[in-house]
């Protein structure tokens, strides 16, 4: 099935101030340009081998692919509210939707990875990503609204198994998560607090030495951070999706700077030639922006 293409969907969307040249990271003047809205809410991009993709709109339960040709086709219905996406090298697409992880094989058939175990089911899955041993971490905030009191999680779901280990249940509202490019630190932000945390990344999965990673710049006071999906590029820089916009840090956590998106980010994902076009997810839009940076060597995030 095909997207039609909406008229004037390449230029390039009016932001309230030019943006600050960021030294090999944005070149002065850099803006998102709109690919395509029409969607209800976009999220989960993720970047394929040959520089085309993926991403989810959660609200029409669908997953499409931008292909390198610029159309966006659907690629899977009925996705059950799918949201993070991960790929691994058998072309395999990995997801966090309803109350599961689940895994879509290039001929269309779905499996159930894993809907926790009979103490902890999941509640509600939100952003995910393997490891080079095929194990996937995901966050599992629950579905809104938040519930006073309710824990929220970080797992690991080493391959092969059904059972996830829970990680970490004192962050309040666990969102979009990444590994560094060594695979030696997995790094979490939260939706509701400014602060991003980092974890010691263990030889078995488990995760120790929990700490402030970094610090979300100009939250108010009483209001949520917004903190969702994020990215990391190959010099290990985070680009975090916040209710200000794309938040930009180095990487030992140190603030960057933010970059404005007409409609507020949910997710955000290399691809495209060189891995050096950052694809943003955005409510109803999904949106583009070149960058001086790269996004990591391995596959997808």
């Amino acid at each position: 099935m095909k997207i039609p293409v909406l008229a004037g969907l390449t230029a390039v969307c009016a932001l309230s101030a030019a943006a600050q040249a960021i030294p090999g990271v944005l070149a002065a003047g850099a803006q998102p340009e709109l690919v395509q809205e029409g969607f209800k809410f976009t999220e989960g991009p993720v970047g394929a081998a040959d520089g085309s993709l993926y991403f989810d709109d959660v609200q029409n339960n669908r997953t499409h692919h931008l292909g390198k040709d610029g159309k966006i086709t659907v690629v899977r219905e009925n996705t059950q509210g799918a949201n993070g996406i991960a790929l691994d090298k058998a072309g395999d697409l990995f997801t966090a939707e309803g109350k599961r992880i689940a895994k879509r094989s290039p001929d269309g058939q779905v499996t159930t990875l894993t809907e926790g175990s009979g103490s902890l089911p999941l509640m509600a899955p939100n952003d995910l990503i393997l490891d080079a041993k095929g194990g996937i971490y995901f966050t599992d905030p629950g579905p809104r609204p938040v519930v006073p009191g309710r824990k929220a999680y970080v797992y690991y779901l080493p391959a092969g198994s059904k059972e996830p280990r829970m990680l970490d249940d004192s962050i309040a509202r666990p969102n979009g998560l990444t590994l560094t490019n060594n695979g030696k630190t997995l790094v979490v932000d939260d939706t509701i607090g400014d602060a991003v945390f980092a974890f010691d990344i263990q030889p078995d999965g488990s995760v120790k030495n929990k700490r402030p990673f970094a610090k979300l710049h100009g939250v108010v006071a009483g209001q949520e951070s917004g903190a969702d999906g994020l990215a990391l590029d190959r010099q290990d820089r985070v680009w975090i999706s916040t209710a200000s916009g794309v938040q930009i840090f180095g990487k030992k956590g140190q603030y960057l700077g933010t970059v404005k998106v007409p409609r507020q980010p949910a997710n955000v994902a290399f691809a495209g030639p060189g891995k050096k076009i950052l694809y943003i997810t955005a409510r109803e839009g999904l949106y583009r922006l070149n960058t001086l940076s790269q996004g990591p060597g391995r596959l997808g995030k």
